[in-house]
């Protein structure tokens, strides 16, 4: 089964988004094992970023605004490519503060889902989200619209 995890800055504060989360880990389960590892805030960016890479593995995707943008079904052969290949991936997500330039330097890939800011809490959801869609377009599923 393939391997995604989730590495991210913080702990979701508001029940209204762990309820997200758990329904999205609950629907991704049938199709990866997924591992959200959530790290403590730090008072610089250059310590959670040592703490973002120790806890980083496989391909290493930094979310990041600066990133490249791509549509759900770019996003959906990205995934597939992994899966075929059997690689883990690893999303990171930093802080409110951002990601350490060290973190988005070690990363294989910097992707971003908009030019907009998000809040980091709610980006851990529409990450999930769009890997759970992404795992629906390649199953041929009618979530994706």
């Amino acid at each position: 089964m393939q391997k995604v995890n989730v590495v991210c800055v913080g702990k979701l504060k508001e029940e209204y988004l762990r309820l997200a989360c758990g329904e999205y880990e609950k629907r991704l389960s049938r199709f990866c094992k997924l591992k959200i590892c959530e790290l403590s805030e730090c008072k610089t960016l250059k310590e959670e970023g040592e703490h973002i890479i120790k806890n980083s593995s496989g391909y290493k995707i930094a979310l990041a605004v600066e990133g490249a943008k791509c549509s759900s079904e770019t996003f959906a052969r990205k995934i597939k490519a992994a899966c075929d290949k059997g690689e883990e991936l690893t999303f990171i997500i930093g802080s409110s503060c951002g990601l350490d330039e060290a973190v988005k330097s070690s990363a294989d890939e910097r992707l971003s889902f908009s030019a907009m800011t998000f809040p980091h809490q709610l980006m851990r959801i529409i990450l999930l989200e769009q890997l759970y869609r992404a795992f629906m377009i390649n199953g041929g599923g009618e979530y994706h619209k």
